[in-house]
């Protein structure tokens, strides 16, 4: 069963994807942007903040309210679905953290 992507998730993803191409400081040279795939419908999300600016890095603030799990006390969000992957987004084609690491080797 999949994982709820939480801020704590996202780090940890991070932390082991840390010196590959699986991280955005590690790939927006190369025109990958971060982005989020729900994999139940197969909608990508470019990773915005909360007003749809850009973000250079995944933040969940900027994700619609239908993937949304929970919200902390100041309205930011702390939990998506389960079905909802990080990874990123390049020339229209999404990428897992995985393949974009895979890419960059």
């Amino acid at each position: 069963m999949a994982q709820t992507l939480t801020l704590q998730t996202l780090e940890a993803e991070n932390q082991s994807f840390a010196g590959t191409g699986g991280i955005s400081a590690a790939n927006r040279h190369y025109g990958f942007a971060p982005g989020f795939l729900d994999r139940e419908t197969g909608a990508v999300y470019c990773s915005c903040w909360a007003d749809g600016t850009p973000a250079p890095f995944h933040a969940l603030d900027g994700l619609p309210d239908h993937l949304v799990l929970a919200r902390n006390p100041r309205g930011h969000i702390i939990a998506i679905k389960p079905s909802v992957v990080a990874g990123f987004i390049r020339f229209g084609h999404f990428y897992t953290r995985e393949q974009a690491a895979h890419c960059l080797e």
